[in-house]
């Protein structure tokens, strides 16, 4: 498949490594050569020096019969008129980062389509409705949902207290439990566990189960124990904030602590009068304090600076707030993160790159989740009528090792699936797999 990325930002240059792992033919086109000379000798990849509106750039760079051409610049207008020039040019399938709201509403995705820009994508917008999600379900550190929640994978901490500590999967298994545990994530490892397998203190597990069955993991984790989120506060006045604050469901109170006196004013005129904004640093621990961090039940930092955003959760967990979420773009901290306990992590090139493999696959997709932790992608996949995946019982399909079926959904209700499981057309199958793993997946599904 060829691949043009126009951007070479964190988010572009995050994607291009990414892709071109899987051995994908990717371009990568920047305008400033000094963020493409590393990148060339370090990875299988070409760069062109160019701008991503210039029309003789991209035909330069071999626009036309292109599969798939990317915009991730920061320039929101840039991204889009690069789209368009590039569908015009001859490429078969464009990608536009965004960062207006307005533009991902269903009359203008279709007036953008017509001009020749096929998906938009907004990642600060995304990685706020994964901030709500985690803290709805506050016990969790990962939290997703397919068929409109007709299906859901958990990934939850296990601590001393849990029931299943120590048991085989395979003696689990025996007692008809409503779930199914699709991954561990051990230290530095992901396991796609077997029968034999354990679940130990500290591991990350990964759970698929049926909403009415959510109380149930809670219970055998050992969470039944955390409060509800009522009260949030958050460090930093970042789009991702204003987004986040803005999705927070009535019940929730939040705060926002921004040590910029015109953004604060800025942030006053786009939030309504729930969102409380508070001029301050907050790694300052008096003004925590006064603010009330011993009354809130979660703490999120999402400024600039991923190290201060670790820290500020450290700080906040000994503060005794037991739910923190940290934005942390830098990909090498991410298991340093997890590895000091600091809760849940955002990162907005994962989820950038969740939406790109949705694109790049030929099946039946409608949800692909690059899994933060886990060095790991789940995939929603529609069957199609005479498809690989119909013809046998799931124990007898020969999955490639490293991935597994972790539920099913079918006419609207979630299904745990097990090895005797036959799968039928139009089911949505949710499949788990280890990394750049996705398309050796999809064949199953054709």
């Amino acid at each position: 498949m060829k691949i043009i990325i126009a951007g070479a930002g964190a988010v572009g240059t995050h994607l291009a490594k990414l892709l071109s792992q899987e051995k994908q033919d990717i371009i990568l086109m920047d305008d400033d050569e000094e963020k493409l000379i590393t990148l060339d000798s370090n990875f299988d990849l070409m760069t062109v020096n160019a701008s991503a509106t210039s029309i003789s750039g991209l035909r330069n760079s071999g626009i036309a019969g292109t599969d798939l051409f990317i915009a991730v610049t920061p320039d929101e207008s840039r991204n889009t008129t690069a789209c368009m020039l590039a569908s015009n040019l001859g490429a078969k399938k464009t990608v536009a980062r965004i960062d207006n709201f307005e533009y991902l509403l269903p009359k203008n995705k279709e007036f953008f389509k017509k001009l020749g820009v096929d998906s938009l994508i907004y990642p600060e917008m995304l990685a706020a409705k994964e901030i709500i999600s985690s803290m709805k379900i506050c016990w969790a550190r990962q939290w997703w949902e397919f068929c409109g929640g007709a299906l859901v994978l958990i990934g939850v901490k296990i601590r001393g207290n849990a029931e299943i500590l120590n048991i085989p999967l395979s003696e689990l298994g025996e007692r008809e439990v409503p779930f199914h545990i699709v991954a561990i994530k051990r230290c530095n490892e992901t396991i796609i566990p077997r029968g034999n397998d354990v679940i130990k203190i500290l591991d990350l597990v990964y759970f698929t189960t049926t909403p009415k069955n959510i109380p149930h993991i809670r219970k055998i984790s050992g969470k039944e124990d955390y409060a509800d989120v009522r009260n949030v506060m958050i460090m930093g006045g970042s789009r991702i904030a204003v987004k986040t604050a803005q999705y927070a469901p009535e019940y929730m109170q939040v705060k926002i602590i921004e040590n910029k006196v015109a953004r604060c004013n800025h942030l006053t005129e786009l939030l309504d009068d729930r969102t409380m904004v508070i001029n301050g640093d907050g790694r300052d621990m008096n003004l925590l304090l006064e603010e009330g961090i011993k009354n809130t039940e979660a703490f999120v930092a999402v400024t600039e600076n991923s190290e201060t955003n670790i820290l500020a959760c450290l700080a906040a967990k000994r503060m005794g707030v037991r739910k923190t979420v940290a934005e942390v773009e830098n990909i090498d901290y991410i298991g340093m993160a997890e590895s000091l306990d600091i809760g849940t992590v955002i990162n907005k090139k994962l989820i950038a790159a969740s939406h790109i493999f949705q694109m790049m696959l030929d099946a039946d997709v409608s949800n692909v989740k690059c899994l933060t932790f886990a060095n790991a992608d789940v995939a929603e996949f529609t069957v199609k009528e005479g498809s690989a995946i119909t013809k046998h019982k799931v124990k007898d399909l020969g999955l490639p090792k490293g991935a597994t079926i972790g539920g099913l959904i079918r006419k609207g209700q979630g299904i745990v699936v097990n090895g005797d499981t036959q799968i039928e057309p139009n089911d949505h199958v949710v499949v788990f797999c280890l990394n750049m793993m996705i398309k050796k997946i999809e064949k199953y599904f054709n």
